[in-house]
């Protein structure tokens, strides 16, 4: 039987005073973690939430979310974590789709927490976590203390587990109505172990968790923490300063991040003041890494491991992986690190065709994935589950190839592929070679309408230094064949907009800079 929250509970037995969280509202022991949490699932239970039931969390990160992540599941319920930024609308309709009877909340987000438990009738109680409460709501260590005064224990019996649904994450907000990922306790177990053995971590180690715990890069690490003993840092919000910081002040062994985070790390003037010796691992994901960028990290890093881990929601998040030992910028296997890796040991990947059909080696298709990581499910969303995961694979929707030693390529998501005059571009292949001019500090590919060719490639830069699109262009051309190369450069001030987890915002640059794709062969600069 596989429990998460057996881990937690091994956690407080072993390491009981070993430090398991750190965050703005302090930091908690395993044992005082533990504590909190039966707390919580005891007023859960007086609430008379039990199994098959959920728990909503709104708020920065904070220890209060880490145990919203396990409590519930103490008496069968499901944690589910919300977007904070995503719009009021959205979060009323989310909550409508999961209809939790409890919204945990911060003092930031405790009025907006007060007004959508008025518009969700399933909601019997709001508990604001920190700052003076507002109406509507009870303090959350208040809702804590009184339930540590039962005696009565909890019990053990109705502790989810195996396949019931442990969380529920919701994805896609940015691209049309977010959709409910059902993740089991067998889902996010075997993530946790695979992760562990993937990137060496080991017991005792300190990590720094830069992803929102709304979104399951970053949540999944909550879990793999309680499996290791870990203590693991958490911030409300990144700040590159407070990053450092926080490496340095508390000795952390391996930061999590995604590559703009990186970029923005490695070029920020404070750079060299902070001691970030503790430092052993860099695991990187999310987005690609533009090979540039990774040469610079690890020429900043020297002796530090680096590993990717590509992966997405629906697989608990890791598909597959780019260990250490990949990761030789000027060796025999150079060419591996254009990769993510090969799939982690309990999943079985394959490229298929638009009929299903198993694709060539080397052939650009769709990659699908089977595995007990993989999802049960759309919440309420059968059509669309049964859609996802037709003949036991999971379709991810994300194009790539495999090389012959099983690495696996991608070429872009098949809804951003660019076809240009009937030839196919992939936006990935693009970006890694637009990345590489001195001048470009990141960089967008996106299609957009041309009225010969149907689309042209088109480059968003943003820059380190001055360059004219002429220039840009005519590197890209050196490099690849000329179908692929953009028609149009376009020069974004400042970063490149990202999504709610950190992703470049490519629907974002489509609105801003289609309307002017009509010119041939031009330069733009950002729409005012």
């Amino acid at each position: 039987m596989i429990r998460v929250t057996d881990q937690l509970a091994k956690a407080a037995h072993e390491w009981p005073d070993r430090a398991a969280i750190s965050c703005a509202l302090g930091t908690l022991t395993w044992a005082q973690l533990y504590a909190r949490c039966q707390a919580q699932a005891q007023a859960l239970l007086d609430l008379g939430i039990t199994h098959g039931d959920r728990v909503a969390w709104l708020g920065f990160n904070a220890s209060t979310g880490v145990e919203c992540y396990y409590a519930p599941a103490l008496v069968g319920a499901a944690c589910v974590p919300l977007n904070f930024r995503l719009s009021e609308q959205e979060l009323q309709t989310c909550l409508a789709d999961c209809t939790p009877m409890v919204l945990v909340c911060d003092a930031a987000h405790a009025e907006l927490a007060v007004r959508l438990a008025a518009t969700c009738p399933s909601i019997k109680s709001v508990w604001q976590a920190g700052g003076e409460p507002v109406a509507g709501a009870q303090p959350y260590n208040d809702v804590l203390s009184r339930a540590e005064q039962r005696e009565t224990p909890l019990d053990d019996a109705q502790t989810g587990a195996d396949d019931d649904l442990l969380i529920l994450f919701y994805t896609g907000g940015t691209t049309g109505t977010p959709k409910g990922v059902m993740l089991s306790h067998t889902n996010i177990f075997t993530n946790a172990m695979g992760t562990a053995a993937a990137f060496g971590i080991t017991a005792g180690e300190t990590h720094y968790m830069t992803g929102p715990l709304f979104h399951t890069a970053g949540g999944s690490r909550v879990y793999i923490s309680s499996l290791m003993g870990t203590h693991l840092v958490i911030r409300p919000n990144f700040d590159v300063v407070d990053l450092m910081q926080q490496v340095s002040t508390h000795r952390v062994n391996l930061l999590q991040f995604v590559p703009t985070m990186m970029a923005m790390m490695l070029d920020h003037p404070q750079f060299h003041k902070f001691d970030m010796t503790s430092l052993k691992t860099l695991t990187y994901g999310a987005s690609p890494m533009p090979p540039e960028l990774l040469r610079r990290a690890m020429a900043a890093f020297p002796g530090v491991r680096f590993g990717q881990a590509f992966g997405m929601t629906e697989a608990s998040p890791i598909l597959t992986i780019l260990p250490p030992d990949d990761h030789a910028p000027d060796g025999p296997n150079a060419a591996r690190l254009t990769s993510v890796g090969r799939a982690v040991p309990y999943v079985d990947m394959r490229i298929i065709n638009d009929d299903e059909t198993p694709c060539a080696q080397g052939e650009v298709g769709e990659v699908i994935a089977r595995g007990p990581n993989i999802m049960l499910g759309y919440w309420n969303q059968p059509e669309q589950s049964a859609t996802a995961l037709r003949g036991g694979w999971y379709h991810t929707g994300d194009a790539g190839y495999l090389d012959a030693d099983g690495y696996l390529f991608l070429t872009g998501r098949i809804k951003d592929m660019i076809i240009s005059g009937g030839e196919n571009v992939y936006p990935i292949e693009v970006e890694n070679v637009i990345s590489t001019h001195p001048a470009v500090a990141e960089v967008a590919v996106i299609g957009t309408p041309d009225p010969t060719w149907g689309e042209r490639v088109h480059a968003v830069v943003s820059l380190h230094s001055d360059v004219d699109g002429a220039a840009i262009i005519d590197h890209a051309r050196a490099r690849l064949a000329h179908y692929k190369c953009p028609k149009q450069v376009s020069f974004h001030s400042g970063p490149l907009p990202l999504t709610a987890v950190n992703k470049i915002d490519k629907r974002a640059l489509r609105a801003l800079y289609n309307v002017a794709a009509t010119a041939p062969e031009t330069t733009q600069k950002e729409p005012s």
